[in-house]
């Protein structure tokens, strides 16, 4: 699952690999990579409501 996340982390910040992506398309399942990508997203979103949150304080 690790390196699930640091795949998608890698990807949402333009930074992956060509050789790790190429790994992932092959190997991995991509309702797996799907999951994980929605929930960091959503994270993001909620983290980046927080702090606006914060700072209108």
């Amino acid at each position: 699952m690790w390196s699930v996340i640091k795949s998608v982390l890698a990807a949402f910040f333009g930074v992956q690999k060509e050789r790790q992506r190429r790994t992932d398309f092959e190997t991995g399942r991509p309702v797996v990579f799907i999951a994980v990508g929605i929930v960091m997203t959503l994270a993001l979103v909620g983290l980046v409501a927080l702090v606006a949150n914060l700072a209108a304080r």
